[in-house]
């Protein structure tokens, strides 16, 4: 239990840092993009493109800038982002499995640390403005990135499974490595924005999101500091976080 309160910790800290207007730079909006359901026993996983749901930060690439859900601006170097296509790209930055904390604190800087950024890549598995079926997209998003010489600009690898058994026999090797877990995405979608069930994320647990309302003072030995957290999810329903965080945090 102690490591998926650790995790939910983390969870929180990131929305903190998205709502903190002296971290990051403003958008004109917040993108409206694809968002997964939640994977449930299916017969037919065969037309399921399958790939790493990696544990990184979700960025959307306007053409010119990063932008994140709540629509602020990731502050990447220019170096960074140097050849990268002039139309939208959906994808996460990444370092590596286990790793988000590092990233988080690489991302998140109002002025870019060069050093930090180096360890960075931005993985795209969406083309937004594109038509035709998601396999098609797929083949899309390989030719134009093909064309761009930049080692921080990678394709999300896609793949098959043939079977529910065998989505999961895959899901306990890369959870055991270090993953998150996976995603599916239907063959013959079209490009679609909200949930959908033509994205599934696919997890051994269920996480969900929910906005930082409050700061609730400790007691005790923390006294003057922070106690817990009152969050409170998109149907309205309020809870409290209170471990998980370490003293210093």
């Amino acid at each position: 239990m102690k490591h998926t309160f650790n995790k939910m910790a983390l969870a929180v800290s990131f929305s903190l840092c998205f709502i903190s207007p002296q971290v990051f730079t403003k958008s004109v909006f917040a993108p409206d993009l694809l968002l997964a359901k939640t994977y449930k026993k299916q017969s037919d996983i065969s037309r399921y493109w399958v790939s790493e749901k990696l544990d990184g930060v979700r960025a959307y690439w306007n053409g010119e800038q990063f932008i994140s859900r709540q629509g602020n601006v990731f502050n990447a170097p220019k170096w960074f982002t140097e050849g990268f296509p002039k139309r939208p790209l959906d994808g996460e930055l990444w370092i590596a499995r286990e790793s988000f904390e590092r990233l988080l604190s690489a991302v998140s800087k109002d002025k870019p640390i060069d050093e930090e950024w180096r360890k960075v890549s931005y993985r795209v598995f969406e083309l937004p403005d594109a038509t035709g079926t998601f396999s098609e997209r797929i083949g899309e998003m390989k030719a134009l990135l093909d064309g761009v010489e930049n080692p921080y600009l990678k394709l999300v690898k896609q793949y098959r499974v043939s079977s529910h058994v065998a989505l999961m026999v895959k899901l306990d090797e890369i959870v055991n490595a270090g993953a998150e877990g996976l995603m599916l995405h239907h063959e013959s979608a079209l490009y679609s924005t909200g949930r959908s069930n033509d994205l599934l994320k696919v997890k051994r647990f269920d996480d969900a999101e929910a906005r930082v309302i409050k700061h609730l003072p400790g007691k005790g030995k923390y006294i003057g500091a922070m106690g817990a957290l009152l969050l409170e999810t998109p149907d309205g329903i309020r809870f409290r976080i209170g471990s998980g965080f370490s003293d210093e945090e």
